[in-house]
């Protein structure tokens, strides 16, 4: 399937360079580019080199005797308004590009560009590629995720053959160098390249080739890096009497400080520099500069080389189809595309040779070079082909720095002789431990005294202090062993007789700085009528903790959300909405004319209701405890750029109006549901900005006046937004003009609203009925499936059931005969599936006897009669009629994931005395007791497949019954645990219709499990899943060699009818 899609991408790739050469108009390539001046691939610098390559590709069209010229669109874009300029934001700017041009049918014949690999893997993703194909071609687009795409040739080594590069290296046994398995990778954190990124992103993905074959060691950071070369056990890099470890690190520096952007010289190593190997491109150390003059110009880059050598690139493929074409009378070439539109091309230009292998992608000789100590130059060790990847030895006797003349090991190796004295290192070692001691007792002392001091400013509540909400309620003076138990813990309380709610600070460890302590002490100061009230903190043992006001109808969302209690014609009519929002605007405008002065996190989850239908707001304060969040309260200007203002409270105060009005979810928009999506439109706005759904058609010019308000407080403008003074005005003049005092008193509005209330309170208590009702029937129902009826109504009346003794009994059980090897040949889901299939038909089958299931383990499965309601004789006669139910529905049964298997169970009954009751307090089950369940047990195992196998005291009581039941006498069978006992197959019932499977014969069941498996392995051979590719419970039984082999012409023996002259006895 992928080969197929690969070839249907690239046959649409050709088409389009088709459909291009057949257009007979300008031969158009969109140049996709960032416009920063501050990155050197960007349009300034790009746009002049592509000029210059449709001129070079016009001359070569001329020569030809063609007349076509190319030309060059330019769509950049810019990130510096984003807060991480150049490839990291541009992920979607190439398909928004890609798009744009389609609209405009401007797609022209290929795209060059981008660099980025974010923005081409966008363009040659699955999903976008295929319905907006178009080939580009890539000066860059080095990550792994841009491998392998029919759409996409990139001009510039991939990640992928570097990785190969240092692979091949690693594993190269030579005579001055032996295999490496250790290696460090060094990666920056910060001003590190778009090739450097993905190079070495290639080297740390887990999943890839590199990380896969190498011990590989990241390091992160610079200290990082100082500490690995400075260990003890580091990799080696330097033979013993050599430079310091600082020394080496500042001589790689400055190496690379000196030559990192010189590649297409040779300077002479400095003697402070240190011995090293280099990577580069071989066209580098030797190039072909007669042909190509510009190769080796100063400060030549790649990408703009990429950009330039990609116009010539598509010119040369344009100009072969025509020339084609006209060789073949006008018949197209691509009746069988190949497998890439530029694969395997080979042509000169300004990055030199290019050959691009079978997937577009560039095809390079990687070079290490050394420092020879004869010559003081740089001489070439070998050369790598990415193309065979193979290393060619150039210099078989290198005269390398290092000891012996060879390459050192991956391990470092021991220093040969001590350079300091014992006495000299014992004065040093002493004279360091003086200075260390002296100065760590200085900071401790200086650190005590700054915490005393500190420690002054805040104290925490005692946490005895904190009791229970009411009585019923678990204090939270838990004991040790319990305080992990959420159970034992309510987050509610009561701290100086007013209802509290404790709120976890998490990542505190109490030891709060001294500007968390100032906020603690202004937070505390704090005390108005819309503001909850906050208390202190207190320190448990599991965590600290905020101590505030309860409210306790809990938030305004959870209210917005419960249209039973409080539904639209009572509670939230649209003075209480106005209302509501007046609280919150009060609130706000006294917070913002405190000294906390914004709040940061208001959304509709921290606007609490207390019992008075007063709403408060709550989570003020404490930003350096609390971080602002991004979420859909969040303003735009926030999302672009952390931080907190007061006109962002303005715009969260605004979704939370709509809320309110509307009584929708939080930025409720009918055409865009995903949250991600919805943060996304509003940090980066298009030509019109994204703001919840709200309409003025049909309003009233009271709402009209709200709605306003409302679109006011989300301005796109910070300024423009009006601040709290001026919303809690204007919303004191709605309210006004709501409440017509001419016709309406206060008094009248709240005998009216209690009026209403009343009329709906019938109706709710109905409805809370009705829905408790239904619940207690589903519970019921529920648990009468679990436990036996009279268990549960005696569970549900008394708390407990008292066990019983039961005289007589009836006990089943079965199981699944060669269980553990179809479980080997399955996959976990086939044999949920099977059990799930076989017992929900023998559950089908208990609904018609009078029988109780106990349980199913596996693939046994236990049923009894008798108990818990006693029923005479009939246990016996229900156990049997059962158990042949049971025996006949396995005569048609077939495995779904196994057809032509068969299956089969034993059965064995016996009938006795048995203690019941129920066992456990969490999943209560009712087990039964006695030897009568062992005795059963032993029935069955010690029984044949597809037989009923019955002892004595079960066939007594069938012959006291007026059911005339057939058996066969089997003879004596040793129980474990009981001796030889007589017993018997049960095989029917007289005049009874049952269509029992024949059962094999006891010689032929010794070779019953290893027929089995054989067949098994057979079947899943001749599956359309194949027998290699399932993951079944057991491999290594998957995996082994069977000599033995299956009867092709018929079934094994013991399938086969099992003729007895033995009479049947009737009862």
């Amino acid at each position: 399937l992928v080969q197929f899609l690969l070839i249907v991408a690239a046959a649409a790739a050709s088409d389009m360079l088709d459909d291009c050469l057949s257009s007979h108009h300008a031969y158009i390539m969109n140049v996709v580019l960032l416009e920063d001046d501050t990155y050197e691939w960007s349009r300034p610098f790009v746009q002049e080199a592509v000029e210059r390559a449709i001129e070079v590709d016009r001359m070569e069209n001329e020569k030809h005797g063609l007349n076509f010229t190319l030309t060059a669109n330019y769509n950049g874009f810019t990130t510096e308004g984003y807060n991480r300029q150049g490839c990291d934001s541009s992920t979607c700017e190439g398909v928004t590009i890609l798009k744009n041009l389609h609209k405009k049918n401007q797609v022209g014949c290929i795209m060059l560009g981008p660099s980025c690999t974010f923005a081409t893997f966008q363009l040659v993703d699955q999903d976008v590629g295929f319905s907006l194909t178009i080939p580009i071609i890539s000066a860059g687009s080095f990550g792994l995720a841009c491998d392998f795409k029919p759409k996409l040739t990139r001009l510039l080594p991939p990640a992928r053959k570097i990785t190969d590069f240092f692979l091949n290296f690693n594993n190269l046994s030579l005579p001055f160098k032996d295999p490496w398995e250790r290696v460090y990778v060094y990666k920056m954190t910060e001003n590190f390249t778009e090739d450097c990124f993905w190079y070495i992103n290639a080297m740390e993905a887990a999943s890839f080739t590199f990380a896969t074959n190498t011990n590989r060691e990241m390091l992160r950071r610079e200290e990082d890096l100082i500490t690995a070369l400075k260990s003890s056990k580091r990799h080696s890099n330097r033979r013993p009497g050599g430079h310091s470890t600082t020394e080496e690190l500042q001589g790689i520096q400055h190496f690379l400080q000196q030559h990192g952007e010189q590649r297409c010289r040779r300077p002479p190593p400095q003697p402070e520099s240190c011995s090293c190997f280099i990577l580069g491109h071989s066209e580098c150390v030797n190039r072909h500069e007669a042909r190509l003059s510009f190769c080796c110009a100063p400060q030549r880059n790649d990408y703009v080389a990429g950009y330039h050598d990609g116009a010539l690139l598509f010119g040369k493929v344009l100009r072969e189809r025509m020339l084609s074409r006209q060789q073949r009378s006008n018949v197209f070439l691509n009746d069988t595309p190949a497998l890439h539109p530029f694969a395997n091309v080979t042509f000169d230009g300004m990055g030199g040779r290019y050959v691009l292998d079978q997937y577009g992608d560039r095809d390079v000789n990687f070079s290490v070079i050394y420092t020879s100590t004869l010559t003081g130059m740089y001489e070439t060790l070998l050369v790598y082909d990415t193309s065979t990847n193979e290393s060619i030895m150039v210099s078989p006797n290198p005269a390398l720095v290092w000891r012996g003349g060879t390459l050192p090991l991956d391990r470092l190796e021991e220093p040969s002789s001590n350079t300091f004295d014992t006495q000299e290192i014992t004065v040093v070692v002493l004279s360091l431990s003086v200075v260390i001691v002296t100065a760590v007792a200085l900071i401790f002392y200086r650190k005590n005294r700054k915490e005393r001091h500190m420690r002054k400013k805040w104290s925490h509540i005692d946490p005895h202090l904190i009791g229970p909400l009411d009585e019923k309620e678990v204090s939270l003076k838990i004991d040790d062993d319990k305080r992990k138990d959420s159970t034992y813990f309510n987050h509610r309380g009561r701290y100086d007789k007013k209802p509290v709610i404790l709120k976890e600070l998490q990542h505190i460890d109490g030891d709060f700085t001294e500007s968390q302590r100032i906020e603690l002490n202004t937070l505390l100061r704090i005390d108005y009528y819309n503001l909850t009230k906050f208390y202190g903190t207190v320190k448990f043992e599991y965590g600290v903790y905020g101590v505030f006001e309860l409210c306790q109808r809990g938030s305004l969302r959870y209210i917005l959300n419960d249209r039973i209690s409080y539904p639209d014609e009572t509670f939230l009519d649209m003075e209480f909405k106005i209302s509501v929002m007046y609280d919150i605007a009060k609130g706000m405008s006294y917070l913002h004319s405190s000294n906390i002065q914004v709040h940061g996190r208001l959304k509709s989850t921290n606007c609490v209701v207390d019992n008075r239908m007063v709403v408060k707001i709550t989570d003020f304060g404490c930003h350096t405890i609390l971080k602002p969040g991004r979420d859909l309260w969040t303003a735009p200007e926030h999302l672009r750029k952390d931080g907190v203002s007061q006109k962002g409270d303005v715009y969260s105060y605004a979704i939370i109006a709509h809320e309110i009005v509307l009584r929708r979810p939080p930025f409720y928009s009918q055409f865009c549901t995903s949250k991600a999506e919805k943060l996304y439109r509003v940090q980066y706005p298009s030509a019109t900005v994204f703001r919840p759904d709200l309409y003025f058609d049909g309003m009233s010019e009271r709402d009209i006046e709200l709605y306003m308000l409302i679109t006011n407080c989300w301005d796109e403008d910070p300024e423009r937004r009006p601040d709290f003074k001026k919303i809690e005005s204007t919303l004191g003049k709605i309210f006004s003009n709501l409440h017509n005092q001419a016709t309406e008193t206060y008094m009248d509005n709240l005998i009216r609203r209690l009026q209403m209330y009343s009329k709906t309170l019938e109706r709710l208590v109905e409805e809370r009925t009705s829905l408790y009702k239904a619940e207690r029937d589903r519970a019921d129902r529920l648990n009468f499936m679990l436990l036996p009826a009279p268990v549960v109504r005696s569970l549900k009346e008394t708390g407990r059931v008292e066990p019983e003794l039961f005289e007589e009994v009836t006990i089943y059980f079965s199981d699944i005969v060669g269980f553990t090897t179809l479980c080997h040949y399955s996959t976990p889901m086939e044999v949920v599936d099977m059990l799930n299939d076989i017992y929900k038909n023998f559950d089908s089958i208990l609904d018609h006897h009078d029988v109780y299931k106990v349980e199913t383990i596996g693939d046994a499965y236990m049923v009894a009669s008798g108990l818990p309601k006693r029923n005479g004789n009939r246990h016996a006669v229900d156990i049997a009629h059962m158990a042949l139910d049971i025996l006949s529905f396995m005569a048609t049964f077939e495995l779904q994931h196994l057809p032509g298997i068969p299956l089969w169970i034993r059965i064995g009954v016996h009938s006795g005395p048995c203690a019941a009751g129920v066992v456990g307090n969490k999943m209560p089950r009712y087990c039964l007791f006695g030897d009568t369940v062992n005795t059963a047990s032993r029935m069955e195992s010690t029984g044949l497949p597809l037989r009923i196998h019955v002892s004595q005291s079960t066939i007594n009581i069938l012959q006291r019954t007026d059911c005339q039941f057939e058996y066969e006498q089997r003879g004596e069978t040793y129980l474990k645990g009981k001796g030889k006992e007589m017993t018997y197959w049960l095989t029917g019932v007289t005049g009874g219709k049952y269509n029992l499977p024949t059962p094999p014969t006891a010689e032929n069941f010794q070779r019953l499990q290893q027929d089995l498996a054989e067949m098994i392995m057979s079947s899943l051979k001749r599956g359309k899943d194949g027998f290699e590719k399932r993951k079944t419970l057991s491999t290594k039984i998957r995996r082994r060699e069977t000599n033995g082999s299956l009867q092709k012409d018929g079934l094994p023996e013991y399938f086969h009818l099992a003729v007895t002259d033995s009479p049947t006895t009737q009862l």
